[in-house]
């Protein structure tokens, strides 16, 4: 089962964007009846079930409606994140007309075939249209600011499969309870590289193995800010940063940009589905901040009769400052970088000249001085 919990989504130019989606239906209940006042009676529970779509950037790659995911769905080209039905997701109501707060950061689980919730049926007795909002996956401390306006999740990234989700935000009519459409967008990054030998010089081509590769500085901790009546969210980072190692073992790289290969955990892989891809909360690059470290080994090679011995823990260094617009990381957005390692900036060929001069004599009255 594909799981998402606390961590923290572009073309071939600098960076790439690979929109993929999830999209999960659920069965609904049946419609909701007038509704007494608490004084009346105690308070019943009214059952609303949710209508789930997941997108990565606003954009759903796959419109066909199939039940629920437990794993990912992967192609050639896209990364499909799916919701664990093991984890529930925050449900927020909002009653603005009255600037009440109906649902305060409710925590709705799945029956593994959809998910519902049981919530108070006095709640409803309102004649308004209430607000939703609703983020993934659940945790306890949310606050809410600017009356109701909006409000704070608290993130920290773990190694998971997939980062944060938050949904636009769905007003519907009291007598409209019984179905509550989510549509959840991916708040962070999925960041993943790209590699291939570049070397001009075809007699140095073909010896790289890279052995590791890192990201460094890669921000892990932060608020996001979720604005419920604009649909639009901001990240406060925290100034919490890791590394990651993305790459450790030995490949051999490919030659030129037509054998380029995602990078995987302990390999290099054609399809990015197998690469090994993280989510990380968006940062703005700086300079001499943000890069990626690769070690490599070359193998030994002979030039000209000579024979060249074999190196080993080379390291090459690529910053990311000046390769994203603005140097931001865009929340919701997957960025596939492309690195290429050159020998010749190894094995640089230094020419030499070569001249004879007259010499240059000297006449002196005391031989021995000569």
């Amino acid at each position: 089962m594909c799981q998402i919990s606390n961590k923290a989504m572009a073309s071939l130019t600098k960076y790439s964007v690979l929109l993929p989606a999830l999209i999960a239906v659920l069965a609904s209940c049946a419609k909701i009846d007038d509704v007494p006042s608490i004084k009346d009676e105690p308070a019943q529970k009214q059952k609303m079930d949710f209508d789930i779509m997941v997108t990565r950037d606003g954009k759903v790659v796959e419109k066909k409606r199939s039940g629920i995911m437990t794993k990912s769905m992967v192609d050639d080209s896209e990364k499909i994140a799916t919701m664990d039905t093991d984890i529930p997701f925050g449900l927020i109501g909002i009653d603005y007309e009255n600037g009440q707060l109906v649902l305060d950061n409710a925590a709705v689980s799945s029956d593994g075939t959809g998910y519902s919730g049981m919530f108070d049926k006095y709640l409803w007795s309102s004649s308004n249209k209430i607000s939703f909002s609703a983020y993934y996956p659940h945790v306890e401390s949310v606050s809410y600011g600017d009356e109701l306006e909006n409000y704070s999740i608290p993130y920290s990234v773990k190694e998971t499969e997939a980062g944060p989700l938050v949904s636009k935000t769905v007003e519907k009519a009291i007598n409209q309870l019984n179905m509550i459409p989510l549509v959840f967008q991916h708040i962070t990054n999925d960041i993943g590289y790209k590699i291939c030998d570049i070397t001009p010089d075809e007699q140095l081509q073909g010896l790289i193995h890279i052995r590791k590769v890192t990201a460094t500085n890669v921000a892990q901790a932060g608020v996001f800010i979720n604005d419920v009546l604009n649909n639009t969210g901001s990240w406060h980072r925290q100034a919490f940063y890791r590394n990651i190692v993305v790459f450790e073992g030995d490949a051999v790289l490919g030659v030129g940009m037509e054998n380029e290969k995602f990078i995987g955990y302990d390999s290099l892989v054609d399809k990015m589905a197998d690469s090994h891809r993280y989510y990380s909360i968006p940062d703005d690059i700086e300079i001499g901040k943000q890069c990626v470290e690769v070690i490599y080994d070359v193998d030994s090679f002979q030039i000209g009769g000579f024979t060249y011995g074999a190196l080993t823990n080379q390291k090459a260094k690529y910053m990311l400052y000046g390769l994203l617009p603005d140097n931001t990381f865009v929340y919701g957005k997957q960025y596939t970088f492309h690195l290429g390692l050159d020998l010749s900036k190894i094995y640089k060929q230094i020419s030499f000249s070569a001249s004879v001069s007259d010499w240059e004599t000297s006449i002196y009255e005391n031989n021995d001085d000569f």
